[in-house]
Parts: C-alpha cells; structure tokens; sequence
C-alpha cells in the first residue's frame, strides 16, 4: 500500500514521462506540423483573402528556431503585396504548448510590402473587407479587453532582440510613390538603433530612429530626427493632401499599458520640435510651432475610451488640460473639457503658433486668465447638448495693438472689400462718404430685419451667442454636415473690418480671439459697431453699405425703408449678389421668398420688435427699383407676343 507521499512522487513521475514524450513527439515531427501549419495558413488566405501564400522553404534548425526563405503573399489579379527572401526566428518551447507564443529573436532580409492603387484597384481590398460574422454580432464591444489583446499580441510578435536589413514598404497611390527602405534595424540589449531611406515624387531624405525599446515590459523611450540635422518631412500626405508637414525631432515615450481591473492604462509623452504645417485650409502661409509636448494618459473600460484629466498638452508657455472621453454605457455620450491653468496673458500671446494668429504678432498685453470649455453631447438626445465656455480675467488690459487695431472702429477708417484675396474696392465709413448713414438716420425696420435674421441676441451677448452655436452643432453632428453656422453681428463685423474671406482655421482662430477682445474690453459701444457693421457689408454686385444699397434697390434713403423692404434687404445679407434669383419673369419675388420673409415678420411681431398695424403694409409685394431691376431676367415684350400667339392658337386649335 503506498503512502500519500509515494502517489504524489509517481504522479509527478508520470507527468514528467509524459512532457519528455510529449517534446520527443515534437522534435521527431515537427517539420511536418510546420509544413501542416503552412498549408492551414495557405488554406485560409486562398479563402478568406483570395490570396496565394507560398514558403518555398520552411524548416526548423535546432529546437525551436525557424527558417523561411522565399515568402510570398499575393492576391489574385493584383500586384504582389509581400515578398520576404529570409525570415530566421526562435521562440520558448513551453510558451508552444501555452500556444502564448513569443519571439525572442528574429533576423529578416531582402524584401517588401507594396500598397498599390491604381486604375485596376487596390492590391489590399481584400483585408479591409469586414468579416460577416462580426457583423451580425449585437454584443457590445469591450475596448479594454480588445485593446488589450491586441496589443499583446503586437508586442509579443516584436522579438526582444532582432536585425532587419534591406526592407522596404512601398505606397503607388495612382502614381503619388513612397519608399521608405529600412537598411538596417537592430535591437540589442533593449537599445534601437536604425537608418531609413525616404524617397517620394518630390524628396528624398535619410532618417534615423533610435533609443530605448523593451516589448516585454511594453516601455520605448525613441527618437526620430535626420542624420543632417535638416527636418523631416512627412511622406504621402504631402502628395495626397497637400498638407506640408515638417519637424525637427519627435520624441516618443511609452512608460506604461498595463490591464487592472478590466481597465487598460497607456500612459507616454510625445514631445515635437519646431513643427511646421502648411495648408491652405489652415493659413495663407507656414504654421510654426516651435516646442510642443504632449503628455497622454489613456485609460480604456469595457464600454469607454478617455484621455485622463491627469493628462496634459503644452504649447510653448501655453497648458492645455484636457479630457475626452468616448462613452456606450447607456446612450452613446462624447465629453470635452479643456481647462487652461491660470497664466500671464503676454506669455499666451507670444507662445501663440507663427503665421497662425499674424494679426497678433506684436500685440502688448498685461493681466493674466485662466478658462474652462465643457461640451457634451449624447448621439441619442443631441438637444441635451452642452456647450459651456468661460474665461476668469485679472486685469486683463491691451497696451499695444498688433496688425488689427480694433480702436479704429470708433473713427473715420477706410474699409478696402476683398474678394478671393483680391481688392474690390474702398469704402470710406465716416461723413466724407455720401452715402455713409449714421444709426439714427437707418429706418428701425431695416435694424430690426437684419437683428432677427442675423444675431437676435446682438445686444445682450458678448460677441458669441451661445445658444445659437449649441444649435448649430446639434444640426451640424446630425445632418453629418456643415448646414448652420453660429456667426455674429461681431464676428462678422471682425471678419470684414479687419481679416479676408478666405476659409482657413487661422482666419476663424484670429475672428474669435479679435471678436473677444472687442466685445470683453469695451473698445467699441455695441450701437457703433451695429452702425459700422450696416455701412460696410455687401448687399449686391458692388453694392456696400445700407446707403449704397437702399438707392440700388429702391431709389431711397436708408431712413424711408418700408417693413417688406427692410425684410427683402436683411434676408439677401448671407447672398447678396444672388438676389436676381429670388424673382420670377414677371419682377415678383417667387413664393419661397416671400414666405421666409413671412416667417420672419411674424417672428419680430411674436418679440414684440413690430406692431400688428406694420405688419398690415407688409402684404404689399416688393418691387425693386432702378439699377438692381437690370440684373433680373425679366419677359421681354418679344417673349409676351409670343405667348399670346401660342395661347390664341391653343384656342383656335
């Protein structure tokens, strides 16, 4: 009768007989498992991919080290997507019985990957397609867990220790070509180190990557920058887009992605030096930014994604503290907050981006700010949108005005009209200019109209309306386009008075900053600014300002403007050298028209901004008068002669 402790002994006798016949199966087969392997990983690209995969050699050298030579990968009629002469890798027996495999070195050479697209298609549509069965699945995705696996299995298929040499990959996206070729990679003793060759149709460049990588502790610590100290510039995008992009360095740290308690954590620090963009959706010229650091802190749940208070951007002087986060709990939610510690106002002004706030440039301040946006906005209730805004100013004061200077505003000035970059004309907004009409001589219809249609809110807000921006997003995010702007009086008064029409960022950047001076200092009383505003907006085909256009349109001065005359005039403001569409042959206005001017009429009667009796006058049509009358295109007499002579013969016939 053997003991407890003899039945633990034979026990672990057996299990150790049967690892030792376990591996000797291994050893004695596992040329043909390999080769069985192959052929699944060929059965599966044939089928899922419509792929030919091939290894013209596949053997094992020692115990658990691999050798392929000669892999191929290339979808039916289409170029060859991968060709690798050599691929010589080993890996832990015990982590292929876990079947958690992990490459501890690797040596490869001689080969590429190529992306093509060209008039026949792309050479990789079939790995985007979406697998079906994921598609029918009504689970709900957990971004932890899945991020998680993911990134283990990168990082476990990055070898602790490995030499690349003579790769390339390569992008043909209908003739805009790419070729970053990797002469050489080594990562030994966790340090990095490796030379790059970058060729495009308009440069060539020689980069270099290096520093600290450790793919088991999941930590880098690497840096990008040229071997001659030139900057680099950013493949593809330059071709495809047109966004010139260029830095110094960027430097790349990775400290932490760890899974605890469901929860993923990835925290690093990117910083870039002296990056340089251009665009012409962005700025008329190049965009510096001299020192940018970012440093992340995302945290992923099970049905959330969020970048962590904790986390931080710094621009210059400049701190930004941002949270976003990304939630399906129970309906969809995005949440932005950003928050800006308080600094010194001269420090924001001068850390602001070169040749994106050019009308800054210059600018002396004194006081300092701290500010707080919050914006929420749930998918399933976009009227619940929040949008919250506030700036806590201490002595906040301009000393010295940059390229805008916002005082002239009270005075005579000269307003130069601009038009896809090029100068109209100018307009003197004072009493040297005949048609320049003072507040009190402008017909209360024509400043209600244009308040109603334009700003309701122009005398209660500080240059931004809030709750017209918050309905502008909600329409925007569910038309899935840019259908409303929240623009007004001020912004628009900014926009003409001292910045061009053109639709870049560092335009809208430089209206916002400007409007929020003007309106937060009081440079300008808000009757003045309405004043200016209806002297120099364009109301026709060379037609600026109330005076120009009340004698354009009806022979008369802005003062003996009717109700429907003052409708007609502030509903054409977002269009104004369009307004001959807005009539029919016969010179009246067609019925969409007229029943937007209705519907505005009744909404100034509703504010009480009307009487009942105005409104009566109202129903008389409008007709224009004079020059504006030319542009229509009216029946001619020829035409109305015949038409009679069809309709005579209609009624003989």
């Amino acid at each position: 009768m053997r003991t407890k402790k003899q039945k633990i002994i034979l026990s672990l006798k057996l299990f150790l007989v049967f690892l030792v016949l376990i591996f000797i199966t291994l050893y004695f087969f596992r040329d043909v498992l390999l080769q069985k392997s192959i052929t699944r990983i060929q059965t599966k690209f044939e089928t899922d991919f419509n792929c030919r995969f091939s290894v013209k050699k596949a053997a094992f050298s020692g115990l658990t080290e691999v050798e392929l030579v000669d892999i191929l990968l290339i979808p039916k009629n289409a170029d060859t997507l991968l060709s690798v002469e050599k691929i010589k890798t080993n890996y832990s027996f015990f982590q292929l019985l876990t079947g958690n495999i992990r490459l501890n070195n690797m040596e490869m050479s001689n080969g590429f990957v190529q992306l093509i697209k060209n008039k026949n298609g792309r050479n990789f549509d079939a790995f985007l397609k979406k697998n079906p069965e994921e598609e029918k699945t009504t689970e709900k995705r957990d971004y932890a867990a899945l991020a998680n696996r993911l990134l283990t299995k990168v990082f476990n298929l990055i070898p602790a220790e490995m030499t690349l040499s003579n790769l390339s990959l390569k992008i043909d996206d209908m003739g805009r070509k790419v070729n970053l070729h990797l002469n050489k990679l080594t990562l030994e003793d966790h340090q990095l180190q490796s030379s790059i060759k970058v060729k495009t149709n308009s440069f060539s460049q020689n980069w270099q990557m290096k520093g600290y990588a450790d793919p088991r502790l999941k930590k880098a610590d690497l840096k990008f920058s040229t071997y001659d100290s030139t900057k680099i510039r950013m493949p593809y995008i330059e071709e495809r887009f047109g966004l010139f992009s260029s830095f110094s360095a960027i430097h790349i740290v990775l400290n932490n992605l760890t899974m605890e308690e469901g929860k993923l954590y990835i925290d690093g620090v990117t910083e870039i030096e002296d990056l340089t963009v251009n665009h012409p959706k962005i700025a008329s010229k190049d965009v510096i930014f001299e020192k940018t650091q970012i440093d992340y802190h995302f945290i992923l749940g099970s049905n959330f994604i969020a970048i962590d208070r904790s986390s931080s951007a710094k621009l210059n002087k400049i701190t930004l503290r941002p949270f976003v986060k990304y939630s399906t709990e129970k309906d969809t939610i995005y949440t932005l907050k950003i928050g800006v510690p308080k600094m010194k106002a001269q420090d924001f002004v001068n850390s602001l981006p070169t040749g994106l706030f050019a009308h800054f440039e210059g600018m002396q301040v004194q006081g300092a700010f701290d500010y707080q946006l919050d914006f929420e906005f749930n998918k399933n209730n976009p009227e619940a949108l929040i949008f919250e805004s506030k700036l806590n100013k201490e002595n906040l004061k301009i000393l010295k005005y940059g390229e805008a200077d916002l005082s002239k505003l009270n005075g005579e000035f000269v307003y130069n009209a601009i038009e896809n970059g090029r100068k109209q004309r100018s307009v003197l907004v004072g009493a040297g200019n005949p048609y320049f009409t003072p507040l009190e001589e402008i017909s209360p219809y024509l400043q209600k109209a244009v308040l109603t249609f334009e700003d309701p809110q122009f005398y209660n807000h500080s240059g931004f309306s809030t709750d017209a921006f918050k309905q502008s997003i909600a329409k925007n995010i569910k038309t899935k386009k840019f259908t409303r702007g929240a623009s007004t009086i001020s912004m628009q008064l900014v926009k003409n008075v001292f910045l061009t029409r053109e639709k870049t960022l560092s335009r809208k950047l430089e209206e916002i900053l400007l409007v929020y001076l003007l309106e937060n200092n009081r440079l300008v009383p808000k009757a003045r600014m309405l004043e200016v505003y209806l002297n120099v907006i364009e109301w026709g085909p060379n037609v600026y300002g109330i005076g120009e256009s009340a004698q354009f349109y009806f022979e008369k001065t802005p003062r003996e403007l009717t109700l429907n005359e003052s409708l007609f005039l502030a509903s054409i403001v977002p269009s104004p050298k369009k307004f001959m569409w807005l009539f029919d042959k016969e010179g009246n206005q067609k019925p969409y028209a007229v029943s937007k001017q209705k519907m505005y009429k009744n909404i100034m009667l509703s504010r009480g901004l009307i009487e009942a009796q105005d409104s009566i006058t109202a129903a008389i049509p409008v007709k224009i008068k004079g020059i504006s009358k030319t542009y229509l295109r009216l029946k001619t007499e020829k035409d109305s002669t015949a038409i009679d002579s069809i309709e005579i013969e209609e009624a003989d016939f």
